[in-house]
Protein backbone atom coordinates (compact mmCIF):
# COMPACT_ATOMS: atom_id res chain seq x y z
CA UNK A 1 0.00 0.00 0.00
CA UNK A 2 1.40 3.13 -0.87
CA UNK A 3 0.61 6.58 1.16
CA UNK A 4 1.32 9.49 -0.13
CA UNK A 5 2.96 12.36 2.34
CA UNK A 6 -0.55 14.80 2.43
CA UNK A 7 -2.28 11.66 3.07
CA UNK A 8 -0.03 10.61 5.54
CA UNK A 9 -0.05 14.25 7.25
CA UNK A 10 -4.01 14.01 7.18
CA UNK A 11 -3.94 10.69 9.14
CA UNK A 12 -1.11 11.57 11.59
CA UNK A 13 -3.27 14.83 12.43
CA UNK A 14 -6.40 12.49 12.84
CA UNK A 15 -4.74 10.31 14.83
CA UNK A 16 -3.37 13.30 17.11
CA UNK A 17 -6.61 15.08 17.57
CA UNK A 18 -8.50 11.77 18.07
CA UNK A 19 -5.76 11.24 20.88
CA UNK A 20 -5.78 14.94 22.40
CA UNK A 21 -9.94 14.83 22.25
CA UNK A 22 -9.94 11.52 24.55
CA UNK A 23 -7.57 12.83 26.98
CA UNK A 24 -9.72 15.65 27.48
CA UNK A 25 -12.67 13.66 27.72
CA UNK A 26 -10.44 12.02 30.30
CA UNK A 27 -9.89 15.00 32.34
CA UNK A 28 -13.92 16.26 32.27
CA UNK A 29 -14.78 12.38 33.12
CA UNK A 30 -12.24 12.58 36.34
CA UNK A 31 -13.09 16.58 36.94
CA UNK A 32 -16.80 15.52 36.85
CA UNK A 33 -15.89 12.28 38.77
CA UNK A 34 -18.46 10.59 36.08
CA UNK A 35 -16.06 7.83 35.15
CA UNK A 36 -18.83 6.99 32.24
CA UNK A 37 -18.29 10.52 30.82
CA UNK A 38 -15.71 9.24 28.17
CA UNK A 39 -17.64 6.47 26.88
CA UNK A 40 -20.04 7.19 24.84
CA UNK A 41 -17.45 9.45 22.81
CA UNK A 42 -14.58 7.31 22.17
CA UNK A 43 -15.59 5.44 18.82
CA UNK A 44 -17.53 9.03 17.72
CA UNK A 45 -13.64 10.51 18.01
CA UNK A 46 -12.49 8.00 16.51
CA UNK A 47 -14.80 8.36 13.63
CA UNK A 48 -15.08 12.24 13.40
CA UNK A 49 -11.35 12.36 13.22
CA UNK A 50 -10.38 9.65 11.27
CA UNK A 51 -13.16 9.99 8.30
CA UNK A 52 -14.93 13.34 8.38
CA UNK A 53 -15.87 13.05 5.55
CA UNK A 54 -18.48 10.69 6.79
CA UNK A 55 -21.69 10.87 6.91
CA UNK A 56 -22.23 9.58 9.97
CA UNK A 57 -19.42 12.26 10.86
CA UNK A 58 -21.10 14.97 10.49
CA UNK A 59 -22.44 17.31 13.35
CA UNK A 60 -26.53 16.59 12.67
CA UNK A 61 -25.56 12.49 13.18
CA UNK A 62 -22.74 13.33 15.94
CA UNK A 63 -25.06 15.51 18.03
CA UNK A 64 -28.08 14.06 17.10
CA UNK A 65 -27.58 10.41 17.07
CA UNK A 66 -26.40 10.79 20.76
CA UNK A 67 -29.13 12.86 21.98
CA UNK A 68 -31.74 10.44 20.02
CA UNK A 69 -30.36 6.84 21.31
CA UNK A 70 -29.90 8.25 24.73
CA UNK A 71 -33.59 9.19 24.79
CA UNK A 72 -34.49 5.87 23.70
CA UNK A 73 -32.62 4.10 26.34
CA UNK A 74 -34.35 6.77 28.93
CA UNK A 75 -37.62 5.93 27.46
CA UNK A 76 -36.81 2.32 27.31
CA UNK A 77 -35.48 2.71 31.00
CA UNK A 78 -38.63 4.04 31.98
CA UNK A 79 -41.41 2.10 30.19
CA UNK A 80 -39.63 -1.56 30.49
CA UNK A 81 -37.06 -1.31 33.36
CA UNK A 82 -33.44 -2.60 34.02
CA UNK A 83 -31.99 -5.55 32.59
CA UNK A 84 -30.18 -7.04 29.49
CA UNK A 85 -33.29 -7.84 27.29
CA UNK A 86 -34.58 -3.98 28.21
CA UNK A 87 -31.01 -2.94 27.16
CA UNK A 88 -31.25 -5.47 23.96
CA UNK A 89 -35.05 -3.37 22.54
CA UNK A 90 -33.45 0.28 23.60
CA UNK A 91 -29.99 -0.31 21.22
CA UNK A 92 -32.85 -1.83 18.87
CA UNK A 93 -35.22 1.29 18.82
CA UNK A 94 -32.28 3.89 19.28
CA UNK A 95 -31.07 2.10 15.55
CA UNK A 96 -34.38 2.61 13.94
CA UNK A 97 -35.01 5.83 15.93
CA UNK A 98 -31.43 7.29 14.54
CA UNK A 99 -32.72 6.09 10.77
CA UNK A 100 -35.76 7.81 10.96
CA UNK A 101 -34.56 10.99 12.26
CA UNK A 102 -31.54 11.66 9.98
CA UNK A 103 -29.42 11.22 12.63
CA UNK A 104 -27.84 7.59 12.22
CA UNK A 105 -24.46 7.69 13.93
CA UNK A 106 -23.05 3.95 14.41
CA UNK A 107 -21.20 4.98 18.28
CA UNK A 108 -23.87 6.27 19.62
CA UNK A 109 -25.67 2.88 19.62
CA UNK A 110 -23.91 2.52 23.20
CA UNK A 111 -25.56 4.89 24.59
CA UNK A 112 -28.75 2.97 25.28
CA UNK A 113 -27.35 0.13 26.27
CA UNK A 114 -25.10 2.15 29.18
CA UNK A 115 -28.33 4.20 30.15
CA UNK A 116 -30.45 0.86 30.50
CA UNK A 117 -27.63 -1.13 31.99
CA UNK A 118 -26.86 1.04 34.49
CA UNK A 119 -29.74 2.53 35.30
CA UNK A 120 -29.18 5.81 34.61
CA UNK A 121 -31.28 9.42 35.06
CA UNK A 122 -32.55 11.73 32.37
CA UNK A 123 -29.61 13.93 33.54
CA UNK A 124 -27.63 12.13 32.06
CA UNK A 125 -29.14 12.99 28.39
CA UNK A 126 -27.72 16.83 29.21
CA UNK A 127 -24.56 15.75 30.75
CA UNK A 128 -22.63 14.08 29.45
CA UNK A 129 -24.38 12.98 26.84
CA UNK A 130 -25.65 16.26 25.11
CA UNK A 131 -22.77 19.01 26.05
CA UNK A 132 -20.21 16.13 25.06
CA UNK A 133 -21.53 15.68 21.39
CA UNK A 134 -21.52 19.36 21.37
CA UNK A 135 -18.07 19.72 22.80
CA UNK A 136 -16.95 16.71 20.65
CA UNK A 137 -17.99 19.26 17.70
CA UNK A 138 -16.75 22.21 18.47
CA UNK A 139 -13.21 20.29 19.47
CA UNK A 140 -13.35 18.71 15.46
CA UNK A 141 -14.27 21.63 13.93
CA UNK A 142 -11.59 23.85 15.46
CA UNK A 143 -9.06 20.77 15.01
CA UNK A 144 -9.57 20.34 11.64
CA UNK A 145 -9.81 23.91 10.64
CA UNK A 146 -6.58 24.74 12.58
CA UNK A 147 -4.77 21.48 12.37
CA UNK A 148 -5.67 19.62 9.17
CA UNK A 149 -6.83 22.46 7.19
CA UNK A 150 -9.97 20.69 6.10
CA UNK A 151 -13.09 22.14 5.78
CA UNK A 152 -15.29 20.61 8.12
CA UNK A 153 -18.21 19.75 8.66
CA UNK A 154 -19.79 19.47 5.04
CA UNK A 155 -22.62 21.12 6.46
CA UNK A 156 -24.09 21.40 10.24
CA UNK A 157 -27.40 20.28 10.60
Amino acid sequence: MTIDKRTLLAMLAGAAGGGLAIALMEVFATFAAFPLFAVPFATSIVLVMGSPEAQAAQPRALVGGHLVSTLVGLVVLTVIGPGPWAAAVAVGLAILAMQLTGTFHPPAGIDPLLVVGNNLSWTFLIAPVGAGAVMLALFAFVWHLAVRRYDWPHRWW
